[in-house]
């Protein structure tokens, strides 16, 4: 008698109880043992939602209408209760805050097995063996509130597969991640593949996805599906637009394209004195080893700077000193000339505004339109001119007719560019964005570094003309290359590399002991650098080479 199929879908369509429009509709698929299945599209296309059907999120925590079948190793996800379909699919959503419940990294690891009644003993074997697999067996102890993103994302996957399920549900299990971690849980997925385990892999990033070597493509267009087969090239069935394809594949789609090509803007080049200033700073937290090491850093007007390095690197302790939130051990930080121990953070704030990495460290008024509202109303904005940085701010970053909706009802995207669209609405002189790109889709990625980075008129982008200088943390090198006047790569709270993306960029054995994995864009900016004479987005390149 043949083995029933790991699940298979049929002929599936949603609509959430509260929603008109149907969510996703028609789908049909099944996944092989050991399959890889990327499914890619645009934010909004249906993908979550899928993702909810096939955990049993849906209909057991979210309601609505539900058509056709699912079935999970020959039974039917209708019959079967959460706690069951948990124990088949194990689920990696893309924030590690909405689904870490552990005080410690042990607590939560465990706390699957422990449901699942396994005897102490197979449970913590399990723990180690997890662990030591994802390379994090450092890390037991930890409290995960101290974690940075990459390591909550780390310790969330570690806790399912402890429960060893047969079907893995990936959404978006990159976002989190710097580079090469990200490639080493690619790997760890393709591994988990060959011994057997199929895999949903859900992620807009079709370049850094194919390192996975997926068996099939599944790609979702206004909630259907528009293409399910192999990958070997590109079909043209998918939006260029949409996701982010290998840079020699966006090029070739937009030469063939016939479409108009944008010329490269124009070098923007720093002057003036520092608006902000490093001297010398080291940083310990209390009981523990330096974070940072003497660090000297200027930034000055016309600074359009990407913060490299991998996890722990020290990227997000050095802005926090820019703020205010920390203050050195050693050295000092002088914002316009001022040493932060002498400001509080609300004066600070006047200077620097800064939308921090996770969504639900920001987000808690009513209404979008209310949390747009909130920092310029406490740094006594006036009436008309809060109304015009709000309305100015949901333009940039495509939030319209999301206004009077919940910040928390929102998808993790809009959550995103609602943060970031706060921190616009104050008129911050420097901007500092904390994974400004995490958790975006390609098209929503595009389109609002176009609204921050793009001219507007006189050869001014929408920062420049409102920022005197703007800061990236960021895991993603392609945003360095194609939006940065200048890159700075931390490596265990150092500075090891200072300079346009050009030069700060050109040593790939120093990227790869940074952790900093080389991008087809990387590559094929290297190869026309002596045409170009600086790095380009794909785009640029395309009208060019």
């Amino acid at each position: 008698m043949n083995k029933p199929l790991p699940l298979v879908v049929e002929d599936i369509s949603f609509r959430y109880r509260d929603r008109p429009e149907w969510a996703i509709r028609q789908i049909s698929f099944s996944l092989e043992p050991g399959e890889v299945l990327l499914v890619a599209g645009a934010s909004g296309c249906g993908k979550t939602t899928l993702a909810r059907c096939l955990n049993g999120l849906i209909p057991h925590s979210y309601k609505g209408e539900l058509q056709g079948s699912i079935t999970l190793q020959g039974r039917e996800t209708h019959a079967m209760s959460l706690s069951e379909v948990s124990q088949v699919v194990g689920t990696v959503l893309q924030d590690p805050e909405r689904q870490i419940v552990g005080s410690s990294v042990l607590a939560e690891v465990a706390f699957g097995p422990e449901n699942l009644g396994l005897p102490r003993e197979e449970i913590h074997a399990r723990i180690d063996e997890v662990l030591q697999r994802l390379g994090i067996a450092h890390l037991k102890q930890r409290e995960t509130f101290a974690l940075s993103g990459g390591e909550k994302q780390k310790v969330v996957l570690a806790g399912v597969l402890a429960m060893r399920p047969s079907i893995l549900l990936l959404d978006e299990p990159l976002a989190s991640l710097d580079p090469a971690s990200a490639r080493e849980a690619l790997a760890l997925f393709r591994s988990l593949a060959d011994e057997g385990t199929s895999i949903l892999l859900i992620e807009h990033r079709v370049e850094d996805a194919l390192q996975v070597r997926p068996d099939r493509l599944l790609y979702m267009r206004d909630s259907q599906v528009h293409y399910l087969g192999p990958i070997k090239e590109l079909p043209a069935e998918v939006n260029h637009r949409e996701v982010k394809l290998p840079a020699p594949w966006l090029i070739r789609r937009l030469k063939e394209s016939g479409e108009p090509l944008p010329e490269p803007p124009p070098p923007v080049s720093p002057s003036g004195e520092p608006l902000a200033v490093f001297e010398d700073v080291s940083f310990a937290y209390p009981d523990g080893p330096l974070v940072l090491h003497d660090i000297n850093l200027h930034i000055q007007r016309g600074d359009l700077i990407a913060v490299l390095g991998p996890n722990g690197a020290g990227k997000s302790t050095l802005v926090k000193h820019a703020i205010g939130l920390l203050k050195p051990t050693r050295g000092r930080v002088l914002v316009q000339g001022k040493d932060t121990r002498s400001l509080s953070v609300a004066q600070i704030a006047h200077t620097l505004g800064y939308a921090f990495q996770s969504p639900a460290h920001m987000l808690f008024a009513a209404t979008v339109r209310d949390e747009l509202a909130f920092g310029p109303r406490n740094l006594e904005f006036s009436p008309p001119t809060i109304k015009a940085a709000v309305t100015e701010a949901v333009a940039a970053l495509n939030l319209q007719g999301l206004e009077d909706y919940s910040p928390l009802a929102l998808s993790f995207g809009q959550q995103k560019r609602t943060t970031i669209a706060s921190v616009l609405a104050m008129h911050s002189r420097i901007l500092i964005l904390d994974e400004p790109t995490a958790g975006q889709d390609y098209a929503n990625y595009t389109r609002f570094m176009e609204a921050l980075c793009g001219a507007v008129g006189a050869g001014a982008s929408f920062l420049t003309s409102r920022f005197d200088a703007t800061l990236f943390i960021t895991h993603d090198l392609d945003l360095a290359i194609g939006y940065a006047n200048r890159v700075i790569l931390l490596s265990e709270g150092r500075i090891v590399a200072d300079g346009p993306p050009e030069e700060a960029l050109r040593d790939l054995a120093l990227l790869e002991r940074c952790r900093v994995v080389p991008t087809t864009l990387l590559q094929t900016n290297l190869e026309y650098l002596p045409r170009t004479g600086r790095f380009l987005r794909a785009e640029h390149l395309a009208s060019i080479v």
